[in-house]
C-alpha cells in the first residue's frame, strides 16, 4: 500500500509490517492516529484494532475503515474492557511510548499481548553523548533525500506531539530490562526499534 504522505514514523511502517507473525489473528495498533498503519496491518492480520486517545485522530481514522478494522477512542494505559488483556497476537506502538512513563507504557503493552505474541515499538529518544549526536547527524542526508522523493515530510493534522524524556542509552537499558531478550536497534531518522516475543504460558 502506498502511503498518502511520508514522515519519519511512516518510514518505519515496513519494519513493523515485516514483524507481524504468520497467521496473526488479532493485531493492535496503539496510538493509531489517523489509522494509516492499522489499514496496512489489515492485510497481514485477520482483525485489527486501532486505539488512540485523541478524538480528532479517531474521527479521521473512521473515515476509511476496512471491514476487519475497529477504531476505538481510549487510552491503552487504562484497564479498559474494550482492550482485552492478553488478546493480541501482535501489538505495534509507533512514536507512542514516550508520551507516558516508559515503564508504564511497556507494562501496559505487554499486558495486552497474547502469550507467544510479538511486540514492535518504534520509539524516540534524545541525544546525550557525542556519539548520539554523530549518529543523529548521519540521519540528516537520508531525511532530506526522502523528503525530496516523497514530496515532503507531512502527517495528519491535529496529531499530538511530544519530545522524549529519555536518552538513547536510557531507552536501550530500560527496554532490555523490561523486555528480556528483546532486539533493540538504533535507527537513522531519529528512531529506535524494539521487537520482543512474549513467552508462551508455562514457558521459560
Amino acid at each position: 500500500m502506498t502511503a498518502p504522505y511520508w514522515n519519519h514514523n511512516v518510514h518505519y511502517h515496513p519494519e513493523v509490517l515485516a514483524a507481524v507473525p504468520d497467521g496473526c489473528e488479532a493485531a493492535l495498533d496503539v496510538g493509531c492516529g489517523d489509522g494509516l498503519l492499522a489499514r496496512k496491518l489489515a492485510a497481514k492480520a485477520a482483525s485489527v484494532t486501532g486505539v488512540d486517545r485523541s478524538t480528532e485522530m479517531i474521527r479521521q481514522a473512521r473515515t476509511k475503515t476496512p471491514a476487519n478494522i475497529t477504531f476505538l477512542e481510549g487510552d491503552y494505559l487504562d484497564d479498559s474492557p474494550s482492550l482485552a488483556e492478553g488478546k493480541y497476537d501482535f501489538v505495534s506502538a509507533v512514536a507512542v511510548v514516550h508520551h507516558a512513563r516508559f515503564e508504564d507504557a511497556v507494562t501496559s503493552l505487554v499486558r495486552l499481548l497474547a502469550p507467544g505474541g510479538r511486540l514492535m515499538i518504534v520509539g524516540m529518544a534524545y541525544n546525550k553523548t557525542a556519539l548520539d549526536w554523530v549518529i543523529s547527524g548521519c540521519g540528516v542526508p537520508p531525511s532530506l533525500l526522502y523528503r525530496r522523493l516523497r514530496g515532503g515530510k507531512r502527517g495528519p493534522s491535529g496529531m499530538p506531539v511530544k519530545d522524549s524524556s529519555m536518552s538513547w542509552g536510557e531507552a536501550r537499558r530500560a527496554a532490555r530490562r523490561l523486555l528480556p531478550g528483546c532486539e533493540f536497534r538504533r535507527r537513522l531518522l531519529w528512531r529506535y526499534t524494539v521487537m520482543w516475543d512474549k513467552p508462551q504460558e508455562g514457558g521459560p
